[in-house]
């Protein structure tokens, strides 16, 4: 042991270091390997319920004692960084006889929950071919309030879905209807179902997603960071999709809602607030999942 003292002196004295300064050395780089680690366990827990979470949100989620770099390079040097993959199916069929009504929201900014949904349909990938989710979205606080999966593209899909937000709706204040002009929003049974709940119903003018930008981002959310690429069957995507729909609703948080999640930010009024550590209630991510 003094031989390995003396020789470790020695060698500290030739490389001009005190044995002082490699003691120390030593402890910061075991202490910063424990906390890179604690963090890779802590990532690895969010990406089990969200697995392609993004960098950003994790950052936001996590809020760790390391710089925003030092976290994207442990992600990186780790291999935890996500890869996107982007498909397009087509869901939308505006080539019908149904009535197709005008754009009440073009660069209109919800204000409250309520005032202003956004409903849309994408597919979901199983080994028979594809499934289809119908969406409907709170565009203030961005909590999906109804949804429906189906084999086919059917209006009964919308409907379901439409009929799951309408149970969540509150108040009796004016509310308008966002959608593309599909068969299934322009049909008789969907606008007269809005109709009879005092809804105003709007619609986009074109192909372009841009002009239903909230349901788009709502849905590649979901594909992109919560869902798997592909399911066994139907049945698997349901259960699947729901509990990743209470994750997004409870778990992640927005940058265009100040960081909340969208079950925070759907219980607030007025201007959403900066501050938003503060609304996040300390409790278990389990007790979320259904």
């Amino acid at each position: 042991m003094q031989r390995h003292s003396r020789g470790l002196r020695e060698l500290c004295g030739l490389l001009g270091y005190s044995t002082q300064a490699y003691y120390q050395y030593n402890r910061q780089t075991e202490k910063r390997a424990f906390t890179q680690e604690a963090l890779i366990q802590q990532i690895m827990e969010h990406r089990r319920l969200q697995p392609r979470i993004g960098t950003r949100k994790l950052l936001a989620l996590m809020q760790p004692e390391i710089g925003r770099d030092a976290f994207f390079e442990l992600l990186r040097d780790n291999g935890l960084l996500v890869r996107r993959t982007r498909y397009r199916v087509r869901t939308t069929f505006s080539s019908h006889r149904f009535r197709k009504y005008p754009d009440l929201v073009r660069d209109m900014v919800a204000e409250r929950p309520g005032q202003l949904w956004v409903s849309d349909i994408t597919y979901i990938r199983i080994k028979q071919g594809f499934a289809y989710l119908s969406l409907v979205t709170d565009a203030y606080s961005r909590k999906i309030i109804g949804f429906s999966v189906s084999h086919d593209l059917s209006t009964d899909s919308c409907l379901k879905a439409l009929r799951m937000a309408l149970t969540s709706r509150l108040s009796g204040q004016p509310l308008i209807h966002h959608s593309d002009r599909g068969t299934q929003y322009c049909s008789q049974d969907y606008t007269r179902l809005l109709k009879s709940k005092g809804i105003a119903i709007s619609m986009t003018q074109s192909g372009n997603p841009r002009d239903n930008a909230i349901a788009e981002r709502v849905n590649g959310i979901l594909k992109m960071e919560l869902l798997k690429e592909n399911y066994d069957n139907i049945n698997i995507a349901h259960q699947s999709i729901k509990q990743a729909i209470s994750i997004y609703n409870n778990l992640r948080p927005h940058s265009s809602i100040d960081m909340l999640t969208p079950e925070i930010a759907h219980r607030m009024t007025g201007t959403i607030k900066r501050k938003w550590k503060n609304y996040y209630p300390e409790k278990n991510i389990q007790t979320v999942i259904v």
